[in-house]
């Protein structure tokens, strides 16, 4: 029988669920950002710092950046535990995965939310 880690015991739907979402999520906020780029061709940083300045953007952003997070340890346990198949190996491999996860996430806030 095959246990499930990635969400301490719940069915594999969830962790299915979490990819689409996250996915969905970071299409969005994509196409935004895309779209953004493409409506200010002339983009300086005042207009940026402006769009990053509103709350409702943090907000989308923050989303993304735990889309990012949750997607990215889903994806990367299931490619690590398909293909490291020496216990301790793969156990190393994700502590070190969600270390950085971890990182990447609190510097994004930070840089997002900071002064």
């Amino acid at each position: 029988m095959v246990t499930n880690i990635t969400n301490f015991g719940r069915s594999g739907l969830s962790d299915w669920l979490v990819q689409r979402v996250s996915a969905v999520i970071l299409a969005l906020y994509t196409l935004f950002i895309v779209g953004y780029l493409l409506v200010h061709p002339g983009l300086d940083y005042s207009t940026w710092s402006g769009l990053f300045g509103q709350t409702w953007m943090r907000i989308f952003s923050l989303l993304a950046f735990v889309s990012l997070s949750a997607h990215a340890w889903v994806g990367l346990w299931t490619v690590t535990t398909d293909y490291l198949k020496p216990t301790g190996i793969r156990i190393a491999v994700q502590t070190v995965i969600i270390l950085a996860i971890f990182v990447f996430l609190v510097w994004g806030i930070q840089v997002l939310w900071g002064a």
